[in-house]
């Protein structure tokens, strides 16, 4: 007789507890590993701290070093040939089904581990078990699973607690995540929002929103969505086994101030929030798009269709090379409207890229960004200027 473990369950009850369990694992992975190694958003108390490492010891085998050190160069050289799994550069396919091969390749590269993998547990634990012995944990709870649940029924959920995160994490996150799905912000790269209710994988389907404020705790932007890896956050402070350091900033709005009188203050609001500034440039770019198509097709139907044909492009410009935006330009160049938007794109952006301009040389920039804009006859351009000098 095969033995039926400790708990003798129905087929139902087996799928319950293995989905309980891999939901574990994915709240670890999200609030420990994530949220809080890689980008250091949210402070953990040790008790959940050690817990967290613990379970994904035995479920995973993952080092937190190697994870965090990872995901940080993911951040840093996103969407380039430097990005350990970007489907952008790699293909879809090699991600979505191979992202686990991508991860114990990088995993190997040392010059990631010592240039990315800083300020990880390296204490007695991490050195000694943890690190050394990443299978014994996957035979540890191997043998837990075996007894309390049977032999077949133990072994299947233990390979699916082993499967649960390189599918879901290396391959569905950081495949589908940069590929397919809606955006909030228009980051720079090609992150994208799965679904707008991050319940299944932590919240860690909210990607888009995460790579345009990665260093905050709640991932969540919209009214609509809902993040479950923040709701834990929130009990586990409430108890005082966690402390948020930082969250993504909520645009605040006030009276327009007139162009003369921008400041330092309404320029570091437009900076705090640059990645809903952009989303709400993007929109009057498109409006600005659509009206040019309109009145292309009137006069030149060849040019409209050129035009139509290169929207999507033109959405995503900030992304391109510079001879990548060099040839949209010469596309566009019978629009001068279009021409316009998109080159006072590139100048609102250099408000907050790298720069050795002083704060006041940026102040007098934003004043003259705001003056031509409003000039500019472009309605859509115009409206978003006000827009912008609204920010507080």
């Amino acid at each position: 007789m095969i033995f039926s473990g400790v708990l003798d369950l129905p087929w139902w009850g087996l799928v319950l507890v293995a989905l309980g369990l891999t939901h574990i694992t994915i709240a670890s992975v999200t609030i420990f590993l994530h949220r809080h190694q890689a980008h250091r958003a949210l402070d953990l108390h040790a008790i959940p701290s050690h817990f967290f490492r613990f379970w994904l010891w035995l479920t995973t085998g993952m080092v937190t070093k190697e994870w965090a050190a990872i995901h940080r160069k993911h951040h840093a050289k996103c969407e380039t040939a430097e990005d350990p799994h970007s489907p952008q550069v790699l293909g879809i396919h090699r991600v979505l089904w191979g992202g686990v091969f991508l991860y114990v390749k990088e995993s190997h590269n040392p010059d990631t581990m010592v240039r990315y993998g800083h300020g990880t547990p390296d204490d007695w634990l991490e050195k000694n078990i943890y690190s050394r012995y990443q299978v014994l944990g996957l035979t540890t709870m191997g043998v837990i699973n075996v007894m309390l649940f049977g032999i077949v029924p133990g072994l299947i959920i233990l390979v699916t607690q082993i499967v649960w995160i390189p599918f879901w994490a290396a391959g569905v996150i950081n495949g589908l995540g940069h590929f397919f799905g809606y955006r909030n912000f228009d980051a720079a790269d090609a992150s994208t929002n799965l679904l707008p209710w991050g319940i299944f994988i932590g919240g860690e389907e909210l990607h888009n929103n995460h790579h345009s404020h990665a260093t905050s705790a709640k991932l969540s932007a919209k009214w609509y969505e809902f993040d479950i890896g923040w709701l834990y956050i929130r009990v586990l402070e409430s108890l005082g086994l966690a402390t948020v350091k930082k969250v993504a900033p909520t645009p605040r709005f006030a009276l327009a101030k007139p162009v003369a009188a921008l400041d330092a203050e309404t320029l570091n609001a437009v900076i705090a929030n640059r990645y809903d500034v952009l989303a709400r440039y993007t929109r009057s770019l498109k409006r600005t798009l659509a009206d040019e198509i309109v009145r292309l097709r009137q006069r030149s139907p060849n040019e409209a269709a050129r035009l139509q044909a290169a929207r999507p492009t033109l959405v995503a410009s900030h992304a391109l090379t510079p001879s990548e935006q060099a040839q949209l330009i010469e596309t566009v160049r019978s629009s001068a409207a279009v021409t316009t938007v998109l080159s006072m794109r590139a100048d609102l952006a250099g408000l907050w890229e790298r720069s050795s301009a002083s704060r006041d040389e940026l102040v007098l920039r934003l004043k003259d960004w705001c003056s031509r804009a409003e000039a500019s006859g472009i309605a859509p351009l115009a409206e978003f200027s006000q827009r912008l000098r609204c920010y507080a």
